[in-house]
């Protein structure tokens, strides 16, 4: 006798909440992540959201609750939690992050081999028993003797949980997989044990209508049916869960992007020490090239900082004592002595990765179609094939008759089409998508495809290049007409060719755009540079072919070079790029300051067109970026988006708000993007798209990848996505329909098991073949990249 389980009756701590990520084992399908939502939620004051998609629960209680508590009502419910793992992380993250990985791994590792053996075993089975002119003496043992391991170990999983939740009232998908293929198992077993079916001479006859009377017992088996069945729906799991590997790789990029060791001052000395043991006050040394340990302000030296890894902007930050820096930003310029001010959970990177995880696991877990109409499907097709039976049996029919027509009604129940219909058209739409430069991560990433109609679009390396680059040499007027009376021509050579020397000596971003630059239209090497010096946030001095040239700010430059004062002409045309959100370098010499350089991030060529295809959509485009207000006007100017949907100067989680922001006016939100910066608002959205040149950690909280970093493949991957979610609501409309249509037939009598295997096969390759024309998918505009990975 069973013992009533209780919830745990705690006192209430009034205003003290905590929070736990529970990692739930044993769901098989949303219905299972609903009903321990449930359940957690009945208790006193918790609040739970458990996400079938990321195989876990976030769970807030008051302080009284402890964790085994929670993992008590989940197990009461037939699940179990993964255990709790260390608090503190060793030396070598990659250690835990594999042990965190493996129960993943084995698990898809366990469903690879299941299927594997499946295919090989139900093969010859399907064919014995559909092709009579296959079949020899004794050959229903063979089929037999190949079936039960497929029927036993194969579905193990699938009974195991259609037992777990009988135990608890509930029905899914596997009660009915379990069901259907058990009857048909059992059925012929029966029949080959205790009929005519076992002689070594039986045939299976291939007629439409079922035999009446007693011999009808003795000519079908049903042994294909169980095979085949669950050597697809295994096939269908162990591709789902192969999407499902990498739920927690976002957090791994992220945290691996943070310094795994600092050299920090203690008594006058360098001491190299792990980057845990930084404690708040520490002062610490951050070399050329080196990544700030933690958040902090310089306490000593100048230099430039590349916080691109965060914010996304191509522009580094000119820092001095004083100045706050940022964990994960990389020193571009001079030696740096920062005084730690934020650690650990504390810091900017952390809070980040605690953005992308908690969107996450906020996220809506999108119940798929045949898991919620399975709920009341499948006891009905059960109290169905019962009801079939007792009314045979009460017109008087012979028991056999009234057996074969309730084992007709459940074999033709059967969901093969229905555990078909969204594994297919994901397969080849994903796979269509591959071609095309697109990744989508599973079938819960189409619904939302369907109903976006806001998308918010990351300015830099997402609408823009995300590099520094040369775009325009301005000449000071003053200069026109020298260079042998060629119209200022040789004065632009010569801006170029010595300007770049002394910028190419140097490091900075904007230093390299200008070289870089000046390489590609003198097409010549640039000259030797001797004493060069870099004066931090002024610019930078050299001398090439005996000559002192300085390239920086134009009163810098003026100064360096003993130039009066810089040409007001030029002043006006630089002042003019800048409130374009341009940068703009100064260079002279021989007292004189002769031109200027105009640097800035360029729109890549897709772009506009790419805008004007998403409104086609019916999408409405808002710029959004860390970037200045005039930048980001010019960008959005030159691709088509309006100046009142553009959205500058946000930090990384100021990203999200307005995402939630324009969510909470009604809005459903794809947003686009590459950076760490864009993460947690990847994460956020209703739909997240990253671009595949981007860090790791947006292309992992995304739902879908656009690989070639091109704009216009996010235009694709909504296209491909509706296209995919469209087939697969045909597929479970047809799979449905048929169900609905044939179980009548069968309940009747009118339909023979065999014909209804048949039947049940016939609908799986009509799911099966219209999935296959999303093959023949092609995006309005020519793919010129296509089947390649270049332009």
């Amino acid at each position: 006798m069973s013992t009533t389980r209780t919830e745990p009756v705690v006192p209430q701590v009034e205003g003290v909440i905590k929070s736990w990520d529970l990692p739930i084992e044993g769901m098989t399908c949303s219905s299972c992540a609903a009903r321990i939502e449930r359940k957690l939620n009945k208790l006193d004051g918790v609040e739970a959201s458990v996400n079938y998609a990321t195989e876990g629960a976030r769970v807030t209680a008051p302080a009284s609750f402890s964790r085994d508590d929670l993992v008590a009502t989940v197990a009461s419910l037939g699940f179990s939690v993964t255990p709790e793992a260390p608090k503190v992380r060793t030396t070598s993250p990659n250690d835990g992050d594999s042990r965190a990985k493996a129960p993943a791994d084995d698990a898809d590792l366990d469903l690879r081999h299941r299927f594997i053996v499946s295919v090989i075993l139900s093969i010859p089975v399907f064919l014995l028993s559909m092709i009579p002119a296959l079949q020899f003496d004794n050959w229903q043992w063979i089929s037999l003797t190949l079936t039960s391991p497929v029927v036993v170990w194969a579905a193990w999983p699938i009974h195991k949980a259609t037992w777990t939740n009988l135990r608890h009232g509930a029905a899914t998908m596997d009660t009915l997989i379990s069901v259907g293929t058990g009857a048909a198992y059992l059925w012929s077993l029966y029949a080959l044990l205790f009929t005519a079916a076992g002689n070594n001479d039986m045939r299976m006859d291939f007629t439409f209508m079922p035999a009446q009377g007693h011999h009808a017992m003795g000519s079908e088996i049903y042994l294909e049916t169980a095979a085949v069945v669950i050597t697809l729906i295994i096939g269908g799991r162990w591709f789902e869960a192969r999407a499902k590997r990498q739920s927690g790789a976002a957090l791994k990029a992220l945290m691996e992007l943070g310094a795994k060791d600092v050299a920090v001052l203690r008594n006058g000395r360098e001491e190299r020490i792990p980057v845990e043991q930084l404690v708040v006050g520490d002062r610490f040394v951050v070399r050329p090239g080196e990544k700030v340990a933690t958040d902090g302000h310089v306490a000593e030296g100048t230099s430039a900082v590349d916080n691109s890894l965060l914010t996304g902007e191509p522009v580094p930050v000119s820092v001095a004592p004083g100045d706050d820096v940022t964990g994960g930003a990389v020193n571009a310029g001079g030696r740096l002595v920062v005084e730690a001010t934020r650690v650990g959970a504390d810091t900017a990177l952390a809070r980040i990765g605690r953005m992308v995880t908690d969107a996450q696991s906020g996220k809506a877990d999108v119940q798929r179609l045949a898991d919620r109409v399975s709920a009341i499907f499948v006891p009905v097709v059960v109290l169905l094939a019962l009801a079939t039976l007792g009314v045979w049996l009460a017109l008087g029919n012979p028991a056999q008759d009234a057996f074969t027509a309730s084992v007709a009604v459940l074999i033709i129940a059967c969901p093969c089409a229905l555990g078909l219909a969204t594994p297919t058209a994901l397969l080849v739409g994903t796979g269509r998508g591959a071609q095309l430069g697109v990744l989508i991560k599973g079938p819960e990433v189409l619904e939302s495809t369907r109903k976006v109609d806001t998308i918010v679009l990351d300015k830099t390396g997402t609408v823009t290049a995300g590099r520094m680059v040369l775009t325009e040499v301005l000449v000071a007027p003053a200069a026109e007409g020298e260079g042998n009376g060629n119209g200022g021509v040789g004065v632009r050579a010569e801006l170029l060719r010595r300007a770049g020397a002394v910028e190419d000596a140097s490091e900075h971003p904007i230093a390299t755009a200008v070289a870089v630059g000046a390489v590609q239209e003198l097409d010549a090497d640039l000259p030797a540079v001797d004493g060069f010096a870099n004066t931090q946030g002024l610019g930078v001095v050299g001398t090439v072919d005996g000559v002192l040239v300085a390239v920086g700010r134009p009163q810098f430059v003026a100064d360096q070079v003993g130039a009066p004062d810089t040409d007001p002409g030029l002043i006006e045309a630089g002042t003019e790029h800048q409130k374009l959100g341009r940068t703009v370098v100064y260079a002279g010499w021989d007292g004189a300051v002769r031109g200027a350089f105009v640097v800035s991030d360029t729109v890549k060529p897709t772009s506009a067109e790419a805008v004007a295809r998403l409104r086609g959509l019916g999408l409405r485009p808002i710029l959004l970026t860390g970037d200045n207000e005039p930048a980001a006007r010019a960008v959005a100017t030159e691709v088509g988006i309006d100046h009142a949907d553009v959205i500058a100067d946000v930090m990384p989680e100021q990203k999200v708000d307005v995402v939630r922001r324009l969510q909470e006016e009604g809005a459903v939100v794809a947003m686009v993007g590459d950076g760490v910066n864009d993460a947690a608002a990847l994460a956020t959205a209703d739909l997240g798209l990253a671009m595949g040149t981007g860090t790791d950690v947006a292309i992992e909280a995304s739902d879908l990848t656009l690989v070639r970093g091109d704009l216009l493949v996010a235009v694709d991957a909504i296209e491909l996505s509706r296209r995919t979610l469209a087939t697969i609501k045909g597929n479970l409309f047809w799979a449905f329909a048929y169900n609905i249509a044939a179980i009548p037939v069968a309940a009747a009598g009118f339909l023979n098991p065999m014909i209804a295997g048949a039947a049940m096969a016939f609908s799986s390759v009509f799911v099966v073949s219209n999935s296959l024309r999303l093959r023949r998918f092609r995006p309005n505009r020519p793919i010129a990249t296509e089947g390649s990975t270049g332009r």
